[in-house]
C-alpha cells in the first residue's frame, strides 16, 4: 500500500489490553509500540474516576484516540445462537436501557472531540419484508440521528450478517453519518463469507478496519476461533490489496480478544501490518 507513515494509521483497541484504569492503559499501550487507540467508552461512562487522568496522560505521552466504541447491555457471546438473540440493539427487552446509554455515549464522545464511534448493531435480517427488518432500520435511524446531532459518525461492525445483507441495510438506512468498521476475522468467526470479497461489497462504507484473525468452525452453528494475526484464515495479502484497490487510507486498529499474551500478540500484529503497508 506504500504508506510512508504507518504509525499514524495503526492503532490498538483499548479493551484488548484489559486495563483497569488510565495508567494501566497507557503503560500497556506503550509496551505495544503503538501510540493510537480506539477507546472503549463504556468504562468511562460507567465510572469516570479511574479514567480521570487519561487526558493528561495521553497528552504527556503523545497518544491519540482515533475513535470510540461502545457495547450493548445484555449481550451473551457464549454461543452463536445466544448472541443472535441478545446482541446489539435488536432485543426489545434491553432497547430502553441501551437507548439511554447510547445518548450518554454520544454526549461523552462529543465532549472528547471524537469523530467516529463504532458498535455491533446486532442481528440484521436479510428479508426486508420481516417485521424485525423495519424495527432495526428505525432503531438504527434513531442511533444515527443522535450521533449526527453530536457531529459524530457511527460505524457498524461486521459480524452476524453477510456483506450483502449489511449493504442492503445501509442502503435502506441511507444516513450519511453511518459507516462500516470492517473486521475480517468476524466474517470467519460468524461464518458469513470471505473477507476479501466482503471488502469489495462494502467498500464505499468502510471507514475503519480491525486487524484480527480467526479460523472458521468445522461445526455449523458454532463459533470459529480467534487466533493471533497471521495464524488464521484471513488472506492478509489479498485483504490489504483489496483495501489498496479501494484507496482506503483510514485507521487500521489491531484487536485481540483472546489469549494470555495480548501485548506480545499485538506487537507481532504490528510487525505484520507494517510489512504489508510497506
Amino acid at each position: 500500500m506504500n504508506d510512508p507513515d504507518s504509525s499514524q494509521r495503526l492503532a490498538v483497541c483499548s479493551w484488548s489490553l484489559q486495563p483497569n484504569d488510565a495508567q494501566q492503559l497507557i503503560a500497556k499501550l506503550q509496551a505495544t509500540g503503538i501510540r493510537n487507540i480506539q477507546l472503549a467508552l463504556d468504562p468511562l461512562r460507567q465510572s469516570a474516576a479511574p479514567w480521570s487522568e487519561l487526558p493528561r496522560l495521553m497528552d504527556e505521552n503523545s497518544i491519540r484516540v482515533i475513535s470510540g466504541m461502545f457495547g450493548c447491555v445484555g449481550e451473551d457471546y457464549s454461543t452463536l445462537d445466544s448472541i443472535r438473540r441478545t446482541g446489539g440493539i435488536a432485543p426489545d427487552t434491553t432497547w430502553e436501557q441501551n437507548w439511554k446509554n447510547i445518548q450518554a455515549t454520544a454526549a461523552l464522545a462529543q465532549s472528547m472531540g471524537l469523530k467516529l464511534v463504532t458498535f455491533h448493531a446486532g442481528f440484521l435480517p436479510h428479508d426486508p419484508s420481516e417485521a424485525h427488518f423495519a424495527k432495526m432500520i428505525n432503531r438504527l435511524g434513531e442511533v444515527a440521528d443522535i450521533f449526527n446531532r453530536a457531529n459524530l459518525t457511527v460505524g457498524l461492525e461486521t459480524g452476524q450478517e453477510t456483506a450483502h445483507d449489511l449493504a442492503a441495510v445501509l442502503s435502506r438506512l441511507d444516513r450519511r453519518n453511518v459507516c462500516v468498521n470492517f473486521d475480517p476475522a468476524n466474517m470467519i468467526l460468524y461464518d458469513k463469507g470471505d473477507p476479501v470479497e466482503a471488502v469489495q461489497v462494502l467498500g464505499k462504507w468502510i471507514r475503519q478496519v480491525h486487524l484480527k484473525d480467526a479460523t472458521r468452525t468445522k461445526v455449523p452453528g458454532e463459533w470459529g476461533k480467534e487466533v493471533p494475526l497471521g495464524k488464521g484464515e484471513v488472506d492478509w495479502p489479498g485483504f490489504f490489496f483489496a483495501l489498496k484497490q479501494l484507496g482506503f487510507s483510514g485507521p487500521l486498529v489491531i484487536e485481540r480478544e483472546a489469549g494470555t499474551q495480548r501485548v506480545e500478540d499485538i506487537r507481532q500484529a504490528k510487525i505484520l501490518a507494517e510489512r504489508a503497508l510497506a
